[in-house]
């Protein structure tokens, strides 16, 4: 029986930069859909907490499972894993398990610390919006770009490929000439960062899960530290895994996340069909 995969991706970063991870998955057996870009479809905006995008996944998702009459996995990387959960949790029957990519759950004092910080305005001093809203947008050719991303920071450390997969997706035409523009809309990337749920462990903490969730994160991941595992663990009830990299491992090691994708699946998160 095919089994169906729904993978949502990180923030400013669209469904096609992960190409070579889903080719591997693909020769595993797995059938691979994304959302291209989320939030990019005027129907479901950026507001706080994000409840129109966590409904364009949960349409994707219902529209994908009642196309092949089956359920599916929901796999999801930083801000794809918290739509994944949040999104599963409203279609439990239609969820066979969710797979969450370096994408630790928001709870207890930091939830509450992020309900402050955007109550009060200052959720500039904590998100990383405020560096997303000065990105750069325009180049004058795809080698520029290149070049622009090569060598930069968290860019450096990507596989080869997926680098090339995100400057030749991650960008578009731009004018009548060989300019390139971000297609990730920055705007459109510094709301939905600054609009981060604070609300996570009252949609996933009101009653028991009924299907099972893992967690597979960097070990030099930032973003782990900053949000701890504490919920997490509770949500995943220890499945759990540690792997080299950073909060971008699938793109520094896309063919290893797909190995590890597959294995959890099939191993970790398996359950009877309902």
């Amino acid at each position: 029986m095919a089994q169906h995969l729904v993978f949502t991706h990180g923030n400013s970063f669209p469904a096609s930069t992960y190409r070579l991870m889903h080719d591997r998955l693909r020769e595993r057996g797995w059938h691979v859909h994304a959302i291209e870009k989320v939030g990019h479809d005027p129907a479901y905006p950026v507001t706080d907490n994000w409840p129109h995008l966590v409904r364009q996944l949960q349409d994707f998702t219902q529209s994908i499972a009642a196309q092949h009459a089956t359920q599916v996995y929901l796999v999801g990387h930083s801000l794809g894993g918290f739509l994944s959960a949040l999104s599963a949790v409203r279609i439990p029957h239609l969820v066979r398990g969710v797979l969450l990519l370096d994408a630790p759950l928001i709870g207890g004092w930091r939830a509450q610390l992020l309900r402050w910080a955007k109550r009060s305005g200052r959720m500039h001093a904590y998100s990383p919006g405020a560096i997303s809203q000065r990105r750069r947008q325009l180049w004058d050719s795809e080698d520029e770009v290149m070049a622009h991303f090569v060598d930069k920071g968290k860019f450096a450390r990507w596989h080869p490929d997926v680098l090339r997969d995100y400057v030749q997706n991650g960008t578009q035409p731009h004018g009548s000439g060989a300019q390139r523009m971000l297609s990730f809309d920055r705007q459109i990337e510094t709301d939905i960062y600054n609009h981060l749920p604070d609300d996570m462990a009252a949609s996933l903490m009101s009653r028991p899960l009924p299907f099972p969730v893992g967690f597979i994160g960097g070990h030099q991941s930032k973003e782990v530290r900053k949000a701890g595992l504490g919920m997490t663990r509770r949500i995943t009830q220890g499945r759990m895994r540690m792997v080299e990299g950073t909060h971008l491992f699938p793109m520094e090691s896309p063919l290893e996340t797909a190995a590890l994708i597959d294995e959890w699946l099939t191993s970790n998160l398996k359950i009877p069909s309902r």
